[in-house]
């Protein structure tokens, strides 16, 4: 199965992209970057806070009624890769929709940023830049369970 990078991925139907992917709720999160760049231990850390664990390393994306859904590759669904220590057993969940994407090869300067958005396969998703963000995932797990405030608050 040939590996996207998610770049190389949109106007398809299904791809297997280099990425990593939790859920809360149903509610998945996919984390990009390079190699080296943290995807599996942001994973690991939102699955210490309670996430579920949808696909490490390679995630399969495919649209399903106009939603994007991930889930994991056969071979290596159930585990993830704790660096310096070895790959380690997680019960894998999913298919998931996607909600968000984090990448972490992106610093976001702005305290409070706009939302931008990035092409995955069709559609497009919400996407913030991860890199050397504070607590996370922290944050992502109270994103994923609530919400964010609209930008426009207090004037809405």
């Amino acid at each position: 199965m040939q590996i996207f990078l998610l770049s190389e991925a949109n106007n398809r139907d299904r791809a297997c992209v280099h990425a990593s992917c939790v859920s809360v709720e149903q509610r998945g999160v996919l984390i990009i970057g390079a190699s080296g760049a943290g995807k599996s231990e942001l994973a690991l850390q939102l699955m210490a806070y309670g996430a579920d664990l949808v696909a490490d390393d390679r995630v399969i994306l495919q649209m399903h009624d106009e939603q994007i859904v991930a889930s994991a590759v056969s071979q290596i669904r159930n585990l993830i890769e704790a660096r310096y220590i070895g790959l380690l057993r997680a019960e894998s969940t999913g298919p998931v929709p996607i909600d968000y994407v984090v990448d972490l090869d992106q610093s976001e300067p702005q305290r409070l940023p706009e939302q931008f958005t990035v092409q995955v396969l069709r559609q497009t998703v919400p996407l913030l830049r991860g890199a050397g963000v504070p607590n996370l995932a922290a944050a992502l797990m109270q994103l994923l369970k609530n919400g964010r405030v609209n930008p426009e608050w207090p004037n809405t």
